[in-house]
């Protein structure tokens, strides 16, 4: 099952710093991308203890707070990131991710509108929107439907909503 929204990570975006600053990021996320989360986010607090502000280290260890279980943790990360920086659509949308994964729809488009509003060719924020209102359209139609269960006009329309949900790319 696809999920629902889509994560983003800045990867290459302040790759013009050092080179040893561009193997930390490539070393801590091969660490990510192997599921070494304890030993990833050893480097990354390396990393954040010389250079506390540095954004795409912030984004990197979002992603192992939330692999680790600590969901909380990662949003209060890219909370505190999308107030020092703004203008970087990533960390919006992937606070977005997180904040759907608690039913805060509300919350999650505030958090898409400002990614799209840094970047309005953001195409994953853009997508992860319409995600977000194709489950708020399928909450709706559920409701509907336990007022009126055999109503077959609203049967379709959240049968229709829920495939395309499930759907993979």
């Amino acid at each position: 099952m696809r999920p629902l929204l889509t994560l983003t990570w800045m990867g290459a975006l302040l790759a013009f710093s050092t080179h040893l600053r561009a193997d930390m990021y490539s070393d801590v996320d091969a660490l990510v991308r192997s599921g070494q989360w304890q030993k990833a986010q050893a480097l990354a607090s390396v990393r954040l203890q010389a250079a506390p502000t540095d954004p795409q280290m912030r984004l990197l260890l979002s992603r192992i707070q939330d692999a680790q279980g600590q969901t909380q943790a990662a949003m209060d990360t890219l909370r505190a990131l999308t107030q020092s920086f703004p203008e970087l659509g990533e960390p919006h949308n992937n606070l977005a991710v997180l904040l759907v994964r608690e039913n805060r729809y509300a919350d999650a488009l505030a958090s898409l509108q400002a990614a799209i509003q840094t970047r309005p060719d953001y195409v994953i924020a853009i997508e992860n929107m319409g995600d977000v209102y194709a489950a708020l359209a399928s909450d709706a139609y559920a409701k509907a439907l336990k007022i009126t269960p055999q109503q077959a006009r609203i049967q379709n329309k959240q049968l229709t909503i829920d495939q395309m949900l499930k759907a993979t790319p």
